[in-house]
């Protein structure tokens, strides 16, 4: 298969495109950085432009990961026109080239769009309640659901082809630290760099690690049912409070606590995540290999490598 992939040199994009190009397929990677990888263009996807550059001198593809966005709760709080033109603009872009160029979608959302929801997080959970019941807290949950009814809109008005993924806490080599990274490459670099950092009490989360996840992602070229949504996740069994993964860092990195501020639950984000992998694992054969503790090794190793820590 010819496969674009939007995002293709961040993290999961990476990570995603080494996986499709090791089962065979020709793989161009577009994003917004510059980068000397072979098979890739420079693209901004807030750019119809740009974007009619890729499919004019790349295309025609008959699958679109589209990957390309802004990501991260303060991320989008501190930078919101970011992550608006790039989250909405830009997927709605992807979409209008889908509805001329017909090719299949593969769409990434976020775990991020239940919110609050209390319950077990299943994918039929943002069909059947209310918005007041999945109170998402945040416009980058915000924007990922938009995405979300963009493509479900074109479908119904323009037969277009998507199946939409709702990963969860995915971490892993090539992930970079910024302020507004998640929790795993934040505690792993402030625990290599000596800074500080809070742990906060009572919540519960399932991490998966990238190279699981993208096995399952380059799966669906294989298993496209159209129209459908999964999670896609770690084992429910994995599932910790963040103070145990925490723990495993510091064990991993081998140094103490004493950088450690713990404190109190957060506010305004959900306590604990119950999320239901199922529909996955019996259509995309998802099944994560690498546990927490084999995984936050791993992604410690590639953090020394990258930073060129000598420990």
């Amino acid at each position: 298969m010819k496969v674009l992939v939007t995002g293709g040199a961040g993290f999961i994009g990476t990570n995603l495109c080494n996986e499709l190009r090791s089962r065979g397929h020709k793989v161009i990677a577009c994003d917004l950085y510059n980068t000397e990888r072979d098979d890739f263009i420079r693209c901004d996807v807030r750019n119809y432009r740009q974007l009619e550059k890729v499919f004019d001198e790349y295309g025609p593809f008959d699958y679109v990961y589209h990957l390309a966005a802004e990501y991260g709760r303060w991320n989008g709080e501190a930078y919101y026109e970011n992550l608006w033109q790039t989250n909405i603009i830009g997927t709605k872009h992807i979409v209008r080239l889908q509805e001329k160029y017909k090719f299949r979608m593969i769409f990434f959302s976020s775990a991020e769009v239940y919110g609050d929801y209390e319950g077990e997080m299943k994918e039929a959970v943002m069909q059947e309640n209310s918005i007041k019941d999945t109170y998402q807290m945040n416009d980058y949950a915000i924007s990922k659901w938009a995405g979300e009814l963009m493509c479900m809109n074109s479908a119904k008005m323009f037969g277009t082809e998507t199946v939409r993924v709702r990963p969860v806490n995915c971490y892993g080599p090539h992930e970079e630290y910024t302020p507004y990274r998640g929790f795993i490459p934040k505690f792993i670099y402030h625990a290599l760099f000596d800074k500080p950092y809070i742990v906060y009490k009572g919540h519960k989360r399932i991490i998966d690690f990238v190279e699981d996840t993208c096995r399952t992602f380059a799966n669906i070229t294989e298993n496209f049912f159209c129209g459908d949504v999964y999670n896609i996740g770690g084992k429910v069994e994995w599932e910790k409070d963040i103070k145990e993964y925490s723990d495993i860092i510091l064990k991993a990195v081998g140094r103490d606590d004493s950088i450690i501020t713990y404190k109190e639950s957060e506010g305004n984000t959900t306590k604990i995540k119950t999320i239901d992998f199922s529909k996955s694992i019996k259509d995309l054969k998802h099944d994560p290999k690498i546990d927490p503790e084999e995984g936050i090794k791993r992604t410690v190793k590639w953090f020394k490598w990258f930073y060129r820590i000598e420990k």
